[in-house]
């Protein structure tokens, strides 16, 4: 197709499928000292960031965007050769990598004016902005158009959600996703939050005593989800995300997609490994889904 689909570092597609599906990342940086910074993946494998953090419990690792300098060097050899992009970036409400991009293609708009460069507030982060860049893979391959494909990634992104449980408060708490009053309290307790992604902030859903019944009322706050819209999971792709516990999270995998099988004809979840541009604010033990529907389905043309 005549356009590049382009991600930043949130996506958290990992190395092998932007190279087999032709997605150009942009990574974000992450720095251990707060005066050294390495690209996510390119620089800084994700289990070894990942490893640094459970070596290292009391370190907080911080994340820096995208500048609109990696983004020109992104975009420019795809202007030259007069092909139109569609970047999708992060959340608004979690970083300004959109921002960069957007000044990146107000910069080159001026050498190549003919070339479109859309940037898009995917509104979702880590692994369901990364199974909707995927959608739009699907919607290219499937011979979609320009403007086909960016309506088509207006219509689903809202329906997305990421339904998660981490470790501890502490990572959310010096990342600034939570209140320090909330954080210390369920620190002392050792209680385990419940945390919903929706339109492009994360809500706190809940609360559980142990990690085994946090996975599990995730489990059922899907099958709730999908009650109260009144939705298939078939309309859905539907991916597990973790951090450093591959093992727990086959078995969260197997589990929900157990209960997915009792209320419709899901066949398999893939497992995806949420990257640190989103590790540095949920610390080493993530876990949970996300979920957004599929561009050509559930959909009924007018």
């Amino acid at each position: 197709m005549a356009y590049q689909i382009i991600t930043d570092g949130s996506c958290d597609l990992g190395r092998e499928i932007p190279e087999k599906t032709g997605i150009k990342v942009v990574p974000f940086y992450v720095t251990f000292d707060g005066q050294n910074y390495q690209k996510e993946i390119e620089e800084l494998g994700v289990r070894e960031f990942y490893q640094q953090m459970v070596d290292h419990p009391k370190q907080f690792p911080k994340s820096s965007l995208p500048s609109v300098q990696d983004y020109v060097d992104v975009f420019t050899p795809y202007a030259r050769a007069g092909r139109d992009m569609i970047c999708l970036c992060i959340t608004t409400k979690f970083s300004g990598s959109y921002n960069s991009a957007k000044t990146a293609a107000e910069l080159l708009a001026e050498d190549y004016p003919t070339v479109r460069i859309q940037v898009v507030d995917t509104m979702v982060n880590t692994v369901l902005q990364g199974i909707l860049v995927l959608e739009a893979v699907r919607m290219q391959q499937a011979g979609l158009s320009f403007e086909e494909t960016l309506a088509g990634i207006e219509r689903i992104k809202g329906t997305g959600r990421i339904i998660f449980t981490v470790g501890n408060y502490e990572y959310l708490i010096h990342g600034g996703r939570i209140g320090k009053v909330m954080g210390t309290a369920a620190s002392t307790l050792g209680i385990k939050p419940l945390i919903m992604l929706r339109e492009g902030e994360i809500f706190p859903t809940g609360i559980c005593r142990s990690r085994k019944k946090a996975m599990k009322r995730l489990i059922e706050q899907t099958k709730e989800h999908f009650e109260k819209i009144g939705e298939s999971p078939d309309e859905y792709q539907i991916v597990v995300g973790y951090g450093y516990d591959y093992q727990e999270a086959q078995m969260f995998r197997d589990q929900l997609l157990a209960s997915l099988q009792t209320y419709s004809n899901y066949k398999a979840i893939d497992i995806y490994q949420i990257g640190a541009t989103i590790g540095v604010h949920t610390g080493p033990y993530p876990i949970g889904l996300g979920l957004v529907r599929k561009y050509d389905r559930g959909w009924k043309e007018e």
